[in-house]
């Protein structure tokens, strides 16, 4: 097996980057046609036996193509060689500088979902987001019971068992389990508000949370359910509705056999729980530790005389 330190190998990335043959959808180029800047195959001998052979020496990532590990090895350097023209955007993928070019150019050749108002630049996304509709999700933790749509998804999810917290604040002692969670942390030290909504003085460091936002303006109530007519705005209220359907109780309470949807809910009734134990009255604001204390100040409100 091959391993490979980015930072030492004989091609610079710029010069591979010339030699990468992606198209819009982030499909691999096939591997008759994976060729090196030197013309040479990029396809290791091992290929053919279906073994990976490229190993990152920073993690446990390998793969069958060379250019494939480099550009996985950007995701360790942070280096971003794709830089845009009209604005300060810089990508480590020349397919996605591709899309975000279209913010400038206004060109939007679309993939619309067949089941929603859902539209998208990339075939990939596309097909992600069909999932929500057929519910499939093919990645299942080895660990526990989670299963997610995407690959990604549940590498993210398996660093909460390995505890790996793998992206660090260079400002602070901050440290995350998701890339995109540091680049949202970073722009509490620059303050940076990169999304703007055009019809109020809403901003954001968030696409998705923006997204969320502008319907608030079009009324548009993107989530629907499959088993009611229930509408929504946003994802995760759809999520805490279709409990009521498939009778799932996340939140159970330990001192009793209440059970909730909702975490709101669930909170307030631990209060009675609370309440009952630093002796706090049900009826005004008294409180005490004492438990008899507790049942003498009832009686005031009950008109009995305690024994």
């Amino acid at each position: 097996e091959e391993s490979i330190d980015i930072k030492h190998d004989p091609k610079t990335i710029e010069e591979h980057n010339q030699s990468l043959n992606e198209d819009e959808d982030n499909e691999v180029t096939a591997p008759s046609l994976a060729t090196s800047s030197s013309g040479e195959e990029d396809l290791n001998d091992g290929a053919t036996s279906g073994k990976p052979v490229f190993k990152c020496n920073e993690c446990d990532h390998e793969s069958l193509y060379k250019s494939i590990l480099i550009r996985h090895m950007r995701t360790h350097t942070g280096e971003k060689p794709f830089g845009c023209a009209g604005c300060n955007y810089k990508t480590s993928r020349k397919s996605d500088l591709t899309v975000h070019m279209r913010t400038h150019t206004g060109k939007k050749p679309f993939k619309k979902c067949a089941r929603c108002n859902y539209k998208a630049t990339r075939k990939y996304d596309l097909t992600t987001h069909m999932l929500t509709h057929t519910g499939e999700k093919r990645f299942q933790c080895s660990e526990c019971d989670y299963r997610t749509t995407t690959k990604s998804n549940l590498t993210d999810h398996m660093r909460t068992h390995t505890g790996e917290k793998p992206f660090e604040c260079s400002e602070c002692n901050y440290k995350t389990t998701r890339k995109g969670h540091l680049t949202v942390h970073m722009r509490t030290h620059t303050g940076e508000k990169l999304l703007e909504c055009f019809m109020c003085n809403y901003k954001t460091t968030r696409k998705c949370y923006l997204t969320a936002h502008m319907r608030t303006h079009t009324g548009e109530k993107h989530f629907e359910c499959s088993e009611c007519n229930y509408k929504i705005i946003k994802k995760r209220k759809l999520v805490t509705h279709m409990r009521i359907h498939y009778d799932e109780k996340l939140f159970e309470c330990s001192e009793c056999n209440y059970k909730s949807t909702q975490r709101d809910n669930f909170m307030a009734h631990r209060q009675t729980h609370i309440a009952k134990k630093t002796g706090e009255c049900s009826k005004c604001n008294y409180q005490t530790t004492n438990k008899s204390g507790s049942f003498i100040h009832m009686c005031n409100h009950t008109c009995e005389k305690p024994c």
